[in-house]
């Protein structure tokens, strides 16, 4: 296992973290994610503990906080050789507290989330969405005052946009609060807006990415091909509406040189789509999950993978896309003419 720093903290996370959203089974959404319970994760804690991963990241909205208790239970008696991550700001039920990242909903969602993990102390604390309606200075301060108690190590933001993260990060240098180390973002093959406006972010205030949904909403997995239905069991039938969307002709080109890669490698296309981000400017580390232990097995061979500097450039072109303004029409000038460094494969 490789380990990085987050950003420019101390934090140290692994290349792959476990994704815990398959826990629980609660709810619509997440029943067609998966129903794992406490005996299969112990099982799928022990594979990633065995293969040197030792984050594990989940919600509370997640299965409606079953995916914690479940992740909780799972890691009882080995909660010292574990970084725990969760989030709270989404949206738990319809009353005005049970949303935002105010500072009365904050100390409750880290209440809540230490009693159903059974732990002391969250690793990394991640605001799941801005909140527009609470001042950044009062949400910063609420967490803050949770760092300082000893109940959140250290913080980190989900889903921001550019101005958002930027604003949240100048207001903590200016009343020195804790800063956000961790930015948790969508980023693949076939979703690579993270790189116009927040991976230059990221490289100038010094903040790692963690990527969720590395295979595209599970249209990575080698099960989707151009003009095939997709497989009975792929759970895109339930899901996709609620996923970031993919334009077919983008996604089949993508899986093309996906499949051309593994021919020539031996890998499993997962794992090449998984090896790909491993190597992006900013990214921390890549949060896999699986709803067994093949697909466990299979996302952490990802690790084993090198790729050729000819076969990232096949990728990059396979998966580039024009960016939006104000990167276009000015992202093909020289480098000394651009606000940030070039990124691989932009067209």
């Amino acid at each position: 296992m490789e380990y990085r720093r987050s950003g420019a903290s101390g934090l140290v996370l692994p290349a792959l973290g476990f994704g815990a959203g398959t826990f629980g089974g609660r709810g619509e959404l997440f029943a067609a994610w998966g129903d794992t319970d406490v005996a299969a994760a112990r099982r799928l804690v022990d594979i990633c503990l065995e293969a040197g991963v030792t984050l594990f990241d989940t919600a509370d909205v997640y299965s409606d906080g079953a995916s914690e208790e479940v992740l909780g239970a799972a890691l009882r008696g080995r909660r010292d050789r574990v970084l725990i991550s969760t989030k709270a700001g989404l949206p738990t039920g319809p009353g005005p507290d049970e949303a935002g990242t105010g500072r009365a909903r904050l100390v409750r969602a880290v209440e809540a989330a230490l009693r159903r993990l059974g732990t002391e102390h969250i690793d990394l604390f991640q605001l799941h969405a801005f909140d527009a309606q609470t001042p950044v200075e009062e949400t910063l301060a609420a967490l803050d005052d949770l760092v300082r108690a000893g109940k959140i190590r250290y913080l980190g933001a989900s889903n921001f946009a550019g101005w958002q993260l930027m604003k949240s990060l100048a207001a903590a240098d200016r009343n020195g609060r804790t800063r956000y180390v961790a930015h948790q973002v969508y980023y693949s093959l076939v979703g690579r807006d993270y790189e116009w406006e927040l991976m230059p972010l990221a490289r100038d205030q010094g903040v790692g990415a963690l990527v969720w949904s590395p295979l595209g909403w599970g249209r990575l997995t080698g099960h989707i091909r151009r003009g095939a239905p997709l497989p009975a069991g792929s759970r895109l039938h339930a899901t996709a509406a609620a996923g970031p969307p993919v334009a077919d002709e983008r996604l089949y080109r993508v899986v093309d040189a996906l499949d051309e890669l593994a021919a020539e490698t031996g890998h499993a296309v997962p794992q090449l789509a998984l090896a790909w981000l491993l190597t992006r400017p900013t990214v921390t580390g890549v949060i896999v999950g699986a709803r067994n232990e093949a697909q466990l097995r299979q996302n952490l061979g990802a690790l084993a993978v090198t790729l050729t500097p000819e076969q990232l450039a096949r990728l990059d072109a396979a998966s580039a896309t024009t960016p939006p303004y104000p990167r276009y029409p000015y992202h093909r000038l020289p480098d000394f003419a651009r606000l940030d460094p070039p990124l691989a494969g932009a067209q």
